[in-house]
């Protein structure tokens, strides 16, 4: 074994759902040892976290870059610095909204072409299934995406339509054949389409389209819940690989636990608005809190992190989803026409921590929901998310005591309309490292980007 080229040493390493003393050697990108805290050779380089935390670089698995075709939305640059500046080592890219979107091999190729060279963390990408995609499918698995994400309904964008349950079916027979997973946006169109047809018949005060509350009307709980009774369905059905992202409905968590309990091949993610906001405390007009499904009720968002703790749902991810201030509306502070999605790729760490830190949960638990289930979800958990030999020398160190308020001058992502500004958060990233090399230190980013396209493992 090659003798280290650096040791990152802390009080409190999070190593195989403990958190202790370690001495953690690199080689060559990979860890190559995880001794004990003393334990560094003669001559070896150390950073010494002292009592601050060092977990795993997390994963992010649903982040919207963008570019190429909307780069002025969100590009690979400023998109990757403010995941290093979160602490966040791999993203996995969406296949909308660039354009052309990554449902063909064509596609592919120019979201890599884009994507190369200007990217500060490491990049997967995940392919898209849409009507008459089918046989796009297989060249795309085989070019390296991680999987296949649908809606099922109205993505949003016109080059990226949704799926039907007799589209989205042999679909899912071919991923399965594939040993391919498909990540679905669970809500069906009826139930919306019935919903903000009562919204816009209800009078003046019920279709106020400044109001949250008919934006959350017009969202229902029932369009998740049909929409994950059909995936479970299809799922058991079909036998593929099938993940919920971006959960919010918590009466559908029983069907998800179900099918979990039963051995399907079935999980789910939720994010950071979902856990820290509630609808009832969304001001009117205040459209940078809009997203799809909605952000709903309060007793809602403590049955997610509850299912979260139980392990009904898997993780916690941030569906970064920027858009130029001016698409969000907040001029007229119309939910209806506002776009629905919200930044938080550089945030996702505090935001999660200041909420469960409240409720008693763990930094094991934390590294599990933010860096190894992801890794897992996208298959990259046999080198990202943990903190083992042979493992790349990913790794975060932050303060999990220290608070900052959010304002847009620390934010690194494009555009800054973020719902968490005016915030204080617990929990300050103080470096970050890629394959060994330090990538970002607290106030910036530190040297070239070192991101490397992967392919899936």
């Amino acid at each position: 074994m090659p003798p280290p080229e650096l040791a990152v040493r802390g009080r409190r390493v999070v190593t195989n759902n403990s958190v202790g003393p370690a001495s953690i050697h690199v080689s060559g990108g990979r860890i190559t040892a995880v001794a004990d805290y003393d334990e560094v050779p003669p001559g070896c380089p150390v950073y010494d976290a002292g009592g601050r935390v060092v977990m795993a670089g997390l994963v992010d698995s649903h982040v919207h870059v963008n570019e190429p075709g909307r780069t002025h939305w969100e590009g690979f640059e400023s998109a990757t610095r403010a995941a290093a500046a979160g602490g966040v080592t791999t993203i996995v890219d969406m296949p909308l909204n660039s354009v052309p979107p990554t449902t063909t091999a064509e596609g592919l190729r120019r979201k890599l072409e884009a994507a190369r060279g200007r990217c500060g963390v490491d990049v997967g990408f995940w392919g898209g299934v849409v009507p008459g995609n089918l046989e796009e499918l297989p060249g795309l698995f085989d070019a390296g995406v991680v999987g296949f994400k649908c809606f099922l309904i109205h993505s949003g964008v016109e080059e990226f339509p949704h799926v039907t349950e007799s589209e989205l079916r042999p679909a899912m027979k071919g991923l399965a054949r594939m040993g391919a997973p498909l990540i679905a946006h669970a809500e069906l169109p009826g139930p919306v389409e019935e919903a903000l047809a009562a919204c816009c018949a209800a009078g003046a005060d019920g279709a106020d389209p400044r109001r949250y509350d008919t934006f959350l009307r017009s969202r229902p709980r029932e369009a998740e819940d049909a929409a994950i009774a059909l995936l479970v369905r299809l799922c058991r059905e079909t036998g593929a690989r099938t993940h919920v992202v971006h959960h919010s409905s918590a009466d559908s968590l029983q069907l998800i636990e179900r099918a979990k309990s039963e051995g399907l091949p079935f999980t789910a993610e939720t994010c950071p608005h979902y856990l820290a906001f509630a609808a009832e405390d969304v001001p009117d007009g205040a459209t940078e809190f809009k997203c799809c499904p909605p952000v709903r009720e309060r007793e809602n968002n403590e049955r997610l992190w509850g299912a979260l703790a139980e392990g009904v749902i898997d993780m916690v991810v941030s569906d970064h989803s920027p858009c130029p201030p001016e698409m969000k509306c907040r001029g007229e502070g119309d939910f209806l026409r506002a776009w629905g999605g919200i930044s938080s790729l550089q945030l996702r760490l505090p935001v999660v921590w200041e909420h469960a830190r409240r409720r008693g949960h763990t930094h094991a638990q934390l590294a599990r929901w933010l860096a190894e289930a992801p890794a897992e979800l996208t298959g990259f958990g046999g080198r990202k998310g943990r903190i083992a030999p042979g493992y790349d020398a990913d790794l975060v160190v932050w303060d999990d005591e220290a608070t900052f308020r959010v304002e847009p001058a620390l934010l690194h992502h494009r555009h800054k309309l973020t719902p968490y500004e005016g915030q204080t958060l617990a929990g300050v990233v103080e470096a970050t490292f890629l394959r060994g090399e330090k990538i970002y230190e607290r106030g910036g980013p530190a040297g070239e980007p070192r991101g490397e396209l992967l392919r899936r493992s």
